[in-house]
């Protein structure tokens, strides 16, 4: 029996790999090339995102919430929907009422944040960029069914790109070896532009996609989320993410919580001025106050910070675990980990990151279908 080499084992791992891992790969990387940049498309497709700047401050959440109810319940008596809470973007963007349609589900209703005047309103499982989102986690599938089928398939694409860069090495690192391995011939037949578009886009995008699915697999495998933060914090084990809960057997004297609570965090946070913040409200009587606030302009998520409050005697409470925390106040394997969306996304490079992602999500979406045309035709060629 004639003994494998170790280039020829890699390129039977590329080969079925990713043709096993291919039409998952193609709907991921494709779906998520689309939603690289769906802040900026918003921005473009949604212009009800933005109001006029008013000098006067915001309505408090508890205001808007009130304003909300003749949108959101039929009636006075009508108890069939929940409202959660309010966000708050600058001082240019609307406000957005996030509440439970019983027949709808999640929804946002979009309102001026100066005078609670209805501006539009968002059924998210109908919001085109859901769509995209649910074929990127789970390929429209129920969740627990097409969660698992994208997470396995990540994780035999990054096996895929491990041998895809070893097939590229060449055996000499000259001028004469590199040239074709990183330039596409401009004057070629069809299968030798295959040949290049798969070869020499592929190496071009193999590491930054490395880093994408890596990022990725931190929402597909608890195991794989936790030995990723013990990499990068030095072998401790990540502080899970608790909901607080109210005091029911508390005795107070206050009223007004939700005003009372907004006048603290109003004096505590630019609230309008940068960033965003989300007030949410207690439901069931265990709920507590929560809120966060991101400090950022942007579209990152790492700097997010939650805080709960008890619903009866406004006392915080301990919550959310890392993002519990002030980013600044976090070790560093905390802030290396609270980064990895914006990593994923390449929002943490900003225009330029998020275009990097975009390319390198687009190539890798083609790469599963030049690959099938170069194994096709070598089977013709070995039929022939």
């Amino acid at each position: 029996m004639k003994k494998l080499s170790f280039k020829r084992i890699s390129y039977l791992l590329h080969l079925w790999l990713g043709m096993i891992s291919g039409i998952v790969v193609f709907i991921v990387a494709i779906t998520g090339c689309i939603y690289t940049f769906q802040t900026e498309l918003r921005d473009i497709f949604q212009p009800y995102q933005y109001v006029e700047v008013e000098n006067k401050p915001f309505l408090s959440p508890l205001e808007l919430k009130e304003k909300s109810k003749q949108y959101i319940y039929a009636s006075p008596a009508d108890t069939s929907n929940t409202i959660y809470g309010v966000t708050y973007g600058r001082q240019n963007k609307a406000a957005t009422v996030a509440y439970d349609h019983h027949e709808d589900g999640y929804t946002l209703l979009v309102l001026n944040p100066y005078s609670g005047d209805y501006i539009n309103k968002q059924v998210l499982k109908n919001d085109f960029f859901r769509f995209i989102l649910s074929g990127h986690r789970n390929l429209w599938l129920p969740y627990s069914i097409g969660h698992q089928i994208v997470g396995w398939a990540v994780l035999i694409f990054v096996i895929v790109l491990i041998t895809g860069i070893i097939l590229w090495i060449p055996k000499r690192w000259n001028k004469k070896s590199l040239k074709p391995r990183l330039t596409i011939k401009k004057k070629a037949g069809f299968f030798r532009l295959n040949y290049d578009l798969h070869n020499v886009l592929g190496i071009y995008a193999a590491l930054i996609a490395l880093v994408i699915a890596l990022t990725g697999l931190t929402w597909s495998f608890e195991w794989y989320a936790n030995s990723y933060y013990k990499v990068i914090s030095g072998g401790k084990e990540p502080k899970e993410w608790q909901v607080a809960q109210s005091d029911t057997t508390a005795i107070s004297s206050l009223e007004n919580t939700a005003d009372i609570l907004w006048s603290r965090v109003k004096a505590e946070y630019p609230i309008g001025r940068e960033g965003s913040f989300i007030f949410d409200f207690p439901d069931k009587k265990a709920d507590a106050y929560r809120i966060c606030f991101n400090s950022v302009n942007n579209d990152t998520y790492y700097k997010r910070h939650f805080r709960f409050f008890d619903q009866y005697t406004l006392k915080e409470l301990e919550g959310g675990g890392m993002y519990g925390i002030k980013y600044e106040d976090s070790s560093a394997g905390d802030k290396f980990y609270r980064m990895t969306y914006d990593i994923h996304v390449g929002a943490i490079g900003g225009f330029a990151g998020k275009l990097l992602v975009f390319l390198a999500s687009l190539i890798t979406a083609s790469l599963p279908i030049t690959g099938f045309i170069l194994w096709w035709k070598k089977r013709s060629k070995q039929k022939k």
